[in-house]
């Protein structure tokens, strides 16, 4: 390969054929186009006949340049021009690609993928065959063992290939090579690693039986961002509190978790900072309760990989639990109350209230507990036996009054006393709480050996009774019992809910086995024994969810912590007969460590990769210089006329004057862009569908109650692509700014400053309720990039919106500008005026608005607004109703104000 410059050529010695350009010149001048042949028999008539048509007598210098550049481009195409060449080139033998197609990969997947394909193309320009070896375990049983491809399937692989929601198995690929090396890979001379900077313990034998190949490259190794896995949350005091891993230990870093609704709709958001030198991160997500029971979906924002997704099921939520008391009137004290212990233990895991049984029944809570209720009214008997096939958990605590008289909606057969332990008069002792059994739903939980049980109801021995117990005493009588009705549970405790009976209320024992009940509720499946869970929903490399492929097994409702993700069980959501668990990456993998390469081994970036291969673009100009030397060629031999291009464009622009006259005022209309017929609000497209579907939707729903409230009445809003549209039919022109969004081109910059300069109002919204924003400076994770993103733009200083400012007062009065969040700084240009006429061209904040403008069908909001609700909505709508007169009608409430003054001079 040659270099000159930022260009190279693979095959330079096809360039020697440059030098016959000279001949070729000669040639083509010396030789005259081929005379034209007239059959003309009345050779008399040929006397004194004048022809005015004179025939070249060389070949014109025009048709001989036209010539010599067809040529040129020949030439160079065959010599192979490679524009920015990466200055590699493998050593002798064939190439085997190694990509690390796991979950680390995916966050910068692209630039791994062009990397491949560059190399690819590198090896072939080599004339080397190319072998391709994915290391993540393969769905595809064709490419089961370590994903070894030859290079006729390579390339085909290659334009395919997408990140695995699992890890990577090096010890499997390792086996691979070392199985094909004496076979398939004889022949390979270098090996181009592309490794996802994770380590694994099976590294050194996969990196031996690499360099037993040939030479080794590790490309973009330790390059990309540093991978990052998002946990599962635990439950503190009732909140979510999340945790977060990455493999680096580098400085301070901070990221968000959003956190979404089963519609994608965002609830909340919440930053977890990684401290110098520390691997983990933790905070408690900041959401009210009546929202986080919404949470479907947490994810680490601009972070597209499976890891930094966690779905949830019911097991997060706190469902609601009714309470409902028995027992004497006597008796009800709030110490001495048969729900008040069961309420504080369900404090963390539930929201338990207590009510009435009959207005339970209006709205049926997800568990019910009927502490010493002897007999259910008939009026409610029927409702909750309906509910608890539904799915419902009913929970029965025993004591005096259920000992007395008790109805048959019970899990067992009763005897008709009850039992008491212990005493002066009774020969038994009070009974301690033996070890719960493998398949009960208290299986694990210590039992503290200070816990009695003095009086208890007695189940009546028959058939099944061992089946249906979940808790026993030591002398092996039942303490708990349950049976499955329809989808639900009917449970009892033969003892009381209080201290009456037994001090187990007063026990940490007691608090855990309502929280296991809870889990019951909140899953509605059996906790032993369930039904083989299908997978319903399958989170691909990227972290979205996609239908599940062919071959996808079942997972039993208790093999979910013990299962790993693969091809087989990819993380995903599961489910079977009404009832969905969410299988998670995160917590299935170990702490990722990055990866410790040998000091020897070869590396490169995926800057270096960057190389274009201008062939395709030599051999299509080409192609058209061909067109161009035959059409000359064939006017100078007056084999086509050369009127017929005239004739030819004539006809055309006859065909169009007759379509466009039998619709002609649709074509007019059509000429004319909308946004110069009526009133329109634009948004910048960034990339990120759903910021820019936000985006519209809250333009749309500010334009309704614009429409609504004043004479302004916009049309439908208009995404817009900075480089491509014209931006000065708009008004007002508002920019979501996304991490992941790319930067603004040169012609971008431009466009934006005419723009600004010709009137227009930008309004950049970084979304992120940065309190700490400073003009276009910021802390959050979308205002740290304001800076790059506005580099270029005459942007002008800018100050604080301060009170009496023209935004403040154009149409209603404010004193904030809240969107979907508040308290994010608003930013204004400090001395508007010129063109502008006193009104800022730029606005800048963080509170994004356009998600609290956003309003679906029959006007209903989108998203939630935070921390105040919908008074919150009605002042974001008010700041948008102010921005928009602002953008409209400049600064006439500011002139406004010096109006009596101005009249008070012209009286004198």
């Amino acid at each position: 390969m040659v270099t000159w410059g930022p260009l190279a050529f693979a095959t330079p010695w096809a360039l020697a054929a440059l030098a016959l350009l000279p001949l070729l010149w000669w040639l083509l001048k010396a030789v005259p186009p081929a005379p034209r042949r007239v059959d003309f028999p009345p050779v008399r008539f040929l006397f004194g006949l004048a022809d005015r048509r004179r025939a070249a007598q060389t070949t014109p210098w025009w048709l001989i340049l036209l010539r010599l550049a067809l040529a040129a481009a020949l030439i160079v195409a065959a010599a192979r021009p490679v524009l920015y060449p990466s200055g590699q080139a493998p050593a002798a033998g064939d190439v085997l690609i190694v990509v690390d197609d796991g979950w680390a990969s995916a966050s910068d997947w692209p630039r791994r993928r062009q990397a491949a394909a560059d190399l690819a193309a590198l090896a072939e320009r080599h004339g080397r065959a190319v072998s391709l070896l994915t290391t993540a375990p393969a769905a595809d049983a064709a490419m089961a063992a370590g994903g070894l491809l030859a290079a006729d399937a390579a390339a085909r692989r290659l334009a395919a290939l997408e990140p695995a929601p699992w890890p990577v198995d090096r010890r499997a690929a390792a086996a691979a090579l070392e199985a094909a090396r004496d076979s398939a890979l004889a022949s390979v001379g270098s090996v181009f690693w592309l490794s996802d900077g994770v380590a694994s313990e099976h590294d050194g034998r996969f990196i031996d039986a690499l360099r037993r190949l040939g030479e080794v490259t590790a490309v973009g190794a330790g390059g990309g961002p540093s991978p990052l896995v998002l946990l599962e949350p635990d439950r503190e005091e009732g909140r979510l509190k999340l945790a977060a891993l990455r493999a680096g230990r580098g400085g301070e870093r901070r990221i968000w978790v959003a956190a979404s609704d089963a519609d994608g709709r965002l609830l909340a958001r919440q930053e977890l900072t990684f401290a110098a030198g520390q691997g983990r991160a933790e905070a408690q997500l900041a959401a009210p309760a009546r929202l986080a029971n919404r949470i479907a979906r947490l994810e680490i924002e601009n972070r597209a990989a499976a890891a930094a997704v966690v779905l949830l099921d019911r097991r997060w939520q706190r469902p609601p639990v009714g309470l409902v008391a028995g027992g004497d009137i006597e008796i009800m004290q709030p110490l001495l109350s048969p729900v008040y212990f069961v309420a504080r233990a369900l404090e963390g895991a539930a929201r338990p209230f207590e009510a009435p049984l009959a207005r339970l029944m209006e709205r049926p809570p997800a568990m019910i507990v009927l502490a010493d209720v002897g007999t259910i009214a008939a009026a409610e008997r029927g409702r909750l036996e309906s509910w608890l096939e539904a799915g419902g958990v009913l929970v029965r605590f025993a004591g005096p009054t259920f000992a007395q008289d008790s109805d048959d909606l019970v899990p067992v057969a009763l005897r008709g006393r009850e039992r008491a332990l212990g005493g002066g008069m009774s020969w038994s002792r009070a009974q301690r709480i033996a070890p719960f059994e493998a398949a009960s739903p208290f299986a694990g939980l210590a039992v503290p050996a200070d816990v009695l049980i003095d009086r208890q109801v007695l189940a009546e021995p028959a058939a099944g009774l061992a089946a249906r117990t979940w808790a026993r005493l030591e002398d092996g009588t039942p303490l708990v019992t349950a049976a499955a009705r329809g989808r639900g549970w009917l449970v009892l405790f033969h003892s009381s809910a209080n201290t009456q009976w037994t001090n187990l209320p007063l026990s940490g024992l007691f608090a855990a086995m309502m929280e296991r009940l809870v889990d019951l509720a909140r899953s509605g499946a059996p906790p032993a024994g369930a039904k083989p869970l299908a997978l319903l929903q399958a989170l691909d490399g990227f972290g979205r969810l996609v239908p599940p492929a062919a071959g996808a097994a079942s997972l039993a409702a208790d093999a979910f912590a013990a299962a790993r993700p693969g091809p087989a069980t990819p993380p995903g959501l599961y489910g079977a007969d009404g009832f969905r668990q969410s299988f998670n990456l995160g917590p299935a993998l170990p702490p990722p460590a990055p990866q410790a390469l040998p000091d020897d081994l070869a590396r490169m970036a995926f800057e270096d990769m960057g190389e274009i291969d201008l062939r395709p673009f030599a051999y299509g100009l080409a192609a058209l210089l061909a067109l161009l030397e035959l059409y000359a060629s064939l006017g100078l031999r007056a084999l086509v006329p050369w009127f017929a291009a005239r004739a030819a464009g004539g006809a055309a622009a006859l065909l169009f004057c007759a379509w466009a006259g039998a619709g002609e005022a649709r074509a007019d209309d059509e000429a004319v862009p909308g946004a110069a017929l009526e009133v329109r609000f634009a948004h910048v497209l960034t990339g990120d569908r759903r910021v820019d579907r936000t985006a519209a939707a809250g333009l749309a729903g500010l334009g309704a109650v614009l429409a609504s409230r004043t004479s302004i009445e916009p049309g439908a809003p208009q995404a817009v692509r900075i480089e491509t549209d014209e931006l000065t039919l708009y008004p007002l022109l508002y920019w979501p700014i996304d991490a992941g969004q790319p930067l603004p081109s040169g012609v971008a910059r431009a466009k934006l400053d005419a723009y600004l300069a010709a009137g227009g109002i930008l309004v950049v919204d970084t979304r992120d309720a940065d309190r700490e924003l400073q003009g276009i400076a910021g802390t959050g994770p979308n205002a740290a990039r304001l800076p790059e993103m506005l580099a270029g733009i005459n942007v002008p200083a800018l100050m604080r919106v301060q009170p009496g400012h023209a935004l403040t007062q154009a149409y209603y009065l404010l004193s904030a500008f809240p969107g979907r969040w508040d308290g994010g700084a608003v930013w204004v240009e400090r001395h508007p005026g010129g063109l502008n006429d006193g009104v800022s061209a730029i606005v800048v904040g963080s509170n994004d608005w356009a998600a609290a403008w956003a309003l679906g069908e029959g006007l209903q909001p989108l998203y939630p607004v935070v921390p105040g609700g919908e008074r919150q909505r009605e002042m974001a709508f008010r700041f948008g109703v102010n921005l928009a007169m602002y953008a409209v009608t400049g600064n006439y409430k500011a002139d406004a104000v010096h109006m009596p003054t101005i009249l008070e001079r012209l009286g004198q």
